[in-house]
């Protein structure tokens, strides 16, 4: 054999190890959820206009599907992605946060148990809740007091934010904190201002018993004057059996210089309550949102009551009911989701009061 298919064979025998080596510390794992519900929706109440007559209907509850993986690079590092992506499983359309890939989110990075983890991409902001997973992951239509969709006019500071740059510390006896910065001037034009940011400042303390949690979010405009939205919440639980907690959640929504107004603010608080017994999980919430600032009868209050039979760790089925009265002045609906009752349709009456009953099926992959 001459001496080049000597080395072209040597080298070949020292890489195979070597790939197969890559092939067996890198896996992708494929996971999703498939929920659906039977609501029946409807407002009364309504202070002027008309309200909407109960009516049937079925709601997709956040289907997804996703990819994440990771690569071991190190004893100590890892490259990690994930892409998760809404799906219509009513329509089959891209409407309601679904689409193309990465719909929900979408983020590549590197992970060390030493030194953190840095992702970019669209990522959660402000929204993520560690003591409330009621509508996240439980069942259909939770209060949404505490993602910020409280009706009082104002909007949460950020949800899941393209363009973002997020750096999680390493877990410190159950302590994690957590930064976020996204330029916010995709959109500029030539001669215009691009200073626009969103900065995002969270820690938890999670643990078998407490769970604790702060954000703090600030989406400032690009501009001389920007317009700036801002948000602070606090969240406190106690799981005092397994599969049973008990937590509040405070929150603060504040605006400056938008929609014309010099500044904007309202306070809301969420309760909320969940506990297994034998297959069955019972959930309760109760909420409310103060005056926004400057316009009386503009708050509201909720309450939620639900039960969810698991037939196994992955597939449950659940009935609930969620009802929420507004002042006079107010109109919070369920937005999150898309699955809104209407009360900010053309036509129907400001205060007017939406209510969703459902029973629907969850089958988590």
């Amino acid at each position: 054999m001459n001496k080049k298919l000597m080395a072209v064979a040597v080298a070949g025998a020292l890489a195979a190890p070597a790939l197969a080596y890559a092939q067996s510390a890198s896996n992708v794992q494929v996971y999703g959820r498939a929920q659906l519900t039977l609501a029946n929706v409807k407002t009364t109440d309504a202070t002027s206009g008309v309200n909407i007559r109960s009516r049937n209907r079925v709601d997709d509850n956040s289907s997804r599907i996703g990819f994440r993986g990771e690569e071991r690079l190190s004893p100590d590092l890892r490259a990690i992605f994930r892409i998760e992506s809404g799906v219509n499983m009513d329509t089959g359309d891209n409407s309601r946060n679904t689409g193309p890939f990465a719909s929900r989110e979408g983020w590549v990075g590197l992970r060390s148990n030493s030194m953190g983890q840095l992702t970019i991409g669209k990522q959660n902001v402000w929204w993520t809740n560690f003591t409330d997973q009621t509508q996240a992951n439980y069942i259909n239509h939770g209060l949404q007091y505490n993602t910020g969709g409280n009706g009082g006019g104002l909007a949460a500071p950020a949800v899941r934010l393209n363009n973002d740059i997020k750096y999680t510390t390493p877990n410190w006896n159950g302590f994690r904190g957590y930064l976020n910065y996204a330029p916010n001037s995709e959109a500029a034009v030539g001669g215009a201002d691009t200073d626009g940011k969103v900065l995002g400042v969270s820690a938890s303390y999670l643990t078998k018993t407490i769970l604790a949690e702060f954000h703090w979010a600030e989406n400032e405009a690009a501009g001389p004057s920007p317009a700036t939205r801002t948000g602070t919440k606090l969240g406190l639980g106690w799981a005092y059996n397994p599969g049973a907690i008990i937590s509040l959640n405070l929150i603060r929504l504040e605006d400056e210089n938008v929609v014309g107004t010099s500044t904007r603010k309202v306070n809301s608080w969420q309760l909320n309550w969940s506990h297994m017994m034998g297959n069955w999980q019972w959930m309760a919430q109760l909420g409310a949102s103060g005056d926004r600032s400057g316009a009386s009868d503009t708050g509201s209050k909720g309450w939620l009551l639900a039960a969810k039979y698991h037939f196994s760790k992955r597939t449950g089925a659940y009935i609930s009911y969620t009802k929420v009265d507004n002042e006079s002045g107010a109109n919070y609906d369920y937005n999150g989701g898309g699955n809104a009752v209407g009360v900010n349709t053309a036509g129907v009456g400001v205060g007017a009061d939406p209510s969703i009953f459902g029973i629907g099926i969850q089958h988590n992959f």
